[in-house]
């Protein structure tokens, strides 16, 4: 049987290549290459290596290495190198340089905030297409875990018990000490003095963790300085980032991202001023889970004029009546009066005090008829003080949520297929689920910068516009980056 043969190694060719000729027209890494050398790299406040010695690389050249990167599952600084002599399509992209892996990850460490000025000219570069609807969004979180082990995160409780532990076993060399001889005094010796090294160690963390005002429980990570214990789903933990974004919903662009290592309660509030000042209209409709239920949030979004549709939880057991027709919800409130009627007909009035808790101000509603009320033991479980109903300073932003909620429920079910397409993109087809860099959330916030305009670039390619219409239509202007799409009806339109 014959076979097709392959070419002779050893064979010379009569007619040469140029490097261009590598790659096809159509290929998206040539999408990448005009991308970048549209961008002011130098506005954006890219840094450069030293010149002492060798000229450094053009920071255009790493970054489209690392788009490319990114956009092809690849993120370890040594991969990339590897790429770069033998991969064609990067060979193509960065002109046959070979930067060393040094050089790669030092680029990505010294730049996350022109980075995200990057991820900011893909949003630009969608809404010049017509890519990004504006008028409905959804915002969630995701934890992303860091190079941190659990082992290496500390609070006050996990380091006490390590040094109780120290002190019960220093506490049983030392009774071992009296009995042995010899060689097995040496011994305990070493394994005392190692104990007292470990107790020096966790005393030293414990003096930090006093020292830190910043939360009630403080933590500290001894690899990942700014990660935290959190948890992720149910009762599993890791040590982790909170990456928050906002999804547009027309062909799911992410239009906004920021790192964190807090939860979801005060994180609505900036994602809508973020979204305002992108989108340039409060005019959209935001959807959030019940994580970012926050009465201050609501707050923030009526004075901007903003319509949230966030999920209600469900009633905490302690505000739980014994009958859930007696709930404080099924309280009617009278505005005028500045009272509640319960569901016997009751008035339950304040006494106009504000009283103080963590994050907001409330009053409290009760009245005396509870005392001989025939369904109290329905209404409340309180023997002393009968039904109290707390009315906080943002009451009425949290009801008319709840009203909004009530009316647009096939709205709001559209939050999860929006949000969850770029985290499914991401972590479990790309499998970026952890943070790759060390050393703190600025470092590692260039990281979640990266995955994220490589979405956009991916989205923007896989859009029915196409690739070829895409390099055609992008025109670069004088001083600042203008991203330009020529349409049929209108000459031009500049954003």
């Amino acid at each position: 049987m014959e076979y097709q043969q392959g070419q002779d190694r050893e064979q010379l060719s009569l007619y040469t290549t140029c490097l261009d000729d590598i790659v096809p027209r159509d290929n998206s890494v040539r999408l990448i290459d005009q991308f970048v050398n549209l961008l002011d790299l130098r506005e954006m406040g890219f840094q450069t290596i030293a010149t002492q010695g060798r000229p450094p690389y053009h920071p255009g050249d790493l970054l489209k290495l690392f788009i490319y990167g990114y956009m092809n599952q690849m993120r370890s600084s040594r991969r990339l190198e590897k790429e770069c002599k033998r991969n064609l399509e990067v060979i193509w992209l960065l002109k046959n340089l070979k930067p060393d892996h040094n050089t790669i990850a030092r680029f990505r460490k010294e730049n996350p905030k022109a980075i995200r000025k990057v991820f900011r000219q893909s949003v630009a570069l969608a809404r010049n297409f017509n890519l990004i609807g504006g008028k409905l969004i959804a915002g969630d979180s995701t934890k992303l875990r860091v190079q941190n082990s659990k082992k290496n995160n500390y609070n006050k409780k996990k380091v006490q018990r390590h040094l109780e532990y120290i002190d019960n076993k220093l506490e049983e060399h030392q009774k071992e000490m009296a009995k042995a001889d010899g060689d097995q005094q040496q011994e305990l010796t070493k394994q005392i003095e190692g104990r007292k090294e470990q107790k020096k160690k966790y005393q030293a963390i414990q003096e930090q963790l006093k020292s830190d005002k910043s939360s009630e429980n403080p933590q500290l990570s001894t690899s990942d300085p700014d990660s935290r214990h959190q948890i992720v789903r149910g009762t599993i933990t890791e040590v982790c980032y909170t990456a928050q974004t906002t999804v547009d919903a027309k062909h799911k662009f992410l239009i906004y991202y920021k790192l964190t290592n807090q939860n979801d309660k005060k994180a609505m509030g900036m994602m809508l001023r973020r979204a305002k000042s992108i989108l340039r209209n409060t005019s959209f409709t935001a959807l959030y889970d019940k994580g970012y239920h926050t009465g201050s949030e609501f707050c923030i979004a009526d004075t901007l004029g903003i319509k949230t549709l966030v999920a209600i939880p469900g009633i905490g057991r302690k505000s739980q009546a014994p009958d859930p027709r007696y709930n404080a919800e099924n309280f009617s409130y009278n505005e005028t009066n500045d009272t509640y009627t319960c569901p016997q007909g009751n008035n339950l009035t304040s006494n106009q005090s504000h009283y103080k808790a963590r994050n907001y101000t409330f009053k409290q509603y009760k009245t005396k008829a509870c005392k001989k009320c025939p369904v109290r033991h329905k209404c409340t479980t309180s023997k002393i003080n009968g039904k109290v109903i707390q009315r906080t300073e943002f009451t009425e932003n949290i009801q008319a949520n709840a009203r909004r909620v009530t009316k647009s429920e096939q709205l709001y079910k559209k939050r999860q297929a929006l949000v969850e397409h770029p985290y499914g993109t991401i972590k479990r087809q790309w499998g970026f689920d952890h943070i790759i860099t060390k050393k703190g959330m600025k470092v590692a916030s260039a990281d979640l910068g990266l995955m994220a305009l490589a979405y956009n670039l991916k989205r923007l390619i896989n859009t029915d516009i196409g690739l070829k219409e895409l390099l055609q239509k992008a025109i670069i202007g004088t001083k600042t980056l203008f991203l330009v799409y020529i349409k049929p009806q209108n000459p031009m339109q500049v954003i």
